[in-house]
Formats: structure tokens, sequence, C-alpha cells
């Protein structure tokens, strides 16, 4: 892979090690095509998507076990597709989607590091409605309340594309950005349910991290 490095992690989840190509770490950043530069993607930004983060694996954790039987399923955020890999795994009908120029071609090669068939891939710009997509029964997202300013872009993204009663699934490692978000959602007929969550082996009691739980 030109222009940066990476390393292979084994992710052990729901009693199953998932191998994970990775950057090899936050230094890493190349954009020949100016693809990311013109997306917005900052050089200090480029490289988030290629890590496993807490949040990340707090949210595959969680879809080890979810009820997903019947339900159409979109990742937004996806980076290296964690919890898609998971719920590929479970034979699930997953859509990924991200908008960082390699997150597909990562995803597509975590796939086959772990025998599963190619998973569908969508390039989803949240401020740009995309009438093909269709809509969810179940979206789910890991550390995406990043910055506030993207609140109303999500809020406005899960108006277009979940069912009626569709469930949505975040993790957060404690931003600040989950009330007004959840404020957002409350305007479109969801209720909350927050479980604490411990993102890393040095949290403490109470838990900064949450996972969060909308329905209607």
């Amino acid at each position: 892979m030109p222009g940066y490095r990476t390393r292979q992690l084994v992710v052990r989840l729901g009693g199953h090690d998932f191998r994970i190509r990775a950057l090899s770490d936050l230094q890493q950043f190349a954009d020949p095509l100016g693809i990311a530069d013109r997306l917005g993607i900052s050089s200090a930004q480029w490289s988030l998507f290629g890590q496993v983060w807490p949040s990340g694996r707090v949210l595959a954790e969680a879809m080890c076990s979810f009820e997903v039987t019947g339900k159409r399923i979109l990742e937004i955020g996806c980076g290296l597709g964690l919890s898609s890999l998971v719920l590929q795994r479970r034979k699930a009908d997953i859509t990924a989607s991200d908008q960082h120029p390699l997150a597909q071609s990562f995803l597509a090669r975590n796939a086959r590091l772990n025998q599963l068939p190619e998973l569908a891939y969508c390039d989803l710009n949240w401020a740009v409605p995309d009438h093909t997509l269709g809509r969810f029964d179940l979206m789910i997202g890991s550390d995406i309340l990043y910055e506030r300013r993207h609140i109303e872009q999500l809020a406005d993204l899960l108006k277009r594309h979940a069912q009626a009663c569709a469930e949505i699934v975040f993790t957060d490692p404690g931003r600040g950005n989950s009330a007004p978000f959840t404020r957002a959602l409350a305007e479109q007929g969801y209720s909350v349910t927050e479980v604490r969550s411990r993102f890393n082996e040095s949290d403490l009691p109470p838990f900064r991290g949450r996972l969060l739980s909308y329905r209607r």
C-alpha cells in the first residue's frame, strides 16, 4: 500500500478473533490525488478512520448479540468496519458507509482477512441526500458525534433513511455532544436508553463513555 504503513491486529469479539488491517499509527498520511482535501478531510484527520478505537470495540461487541434477524442495517462512518464485519459474520443484511477515500478498500481487505464475503458499501456524504440508499431498520455508528456542527447533518440523515420503527445505536466516548443529539432525535419521536460503558481499562466509574440506543 504506497504512501503509508499498515499493521495487522487481532481483535477478539463475541468469542471470535477478527483480523484487522489498520494504519500503523496516527502519523500516516497519503492523499496524492487530493481527494481527501476536496472532501474537507485534513491531514490531521486523515488517519483517524484507520484505527481501532475503544468506541468501535464497544459497538462491535454490542453487535455480537444484538437482534438483527430480518433487519436492514446501516453502519455510519464505518472506518475499518469492525462492527460491519461482526454483522457480516452473523449473516446480517449490513451496508457499511463512510466518506474517507480509503474506507472501502480497507473494509474489503478486512473482509478477505476474515474469509467473509465482500460487504455492501456506500460512499455517504451526510450533507448530500442519496435517494438510492433507501431506508433501514437499524442504524449504528461509533464516535460519530465528533463535532457539534455535524449533529444537524446526522439527524437529517437519520430522518431520510430510518424506517418508521427504526432503532439507532451509537457509542460516544463522552465528547459532550450526545445531549443535543438526543434532543434532535426527540423531535423525530425517539426515546433514548443510555448505558454508561467502560471504553478502556483505565476507565473508572462513573464512566464517561455511553452506549446510546434510540427507539420510536
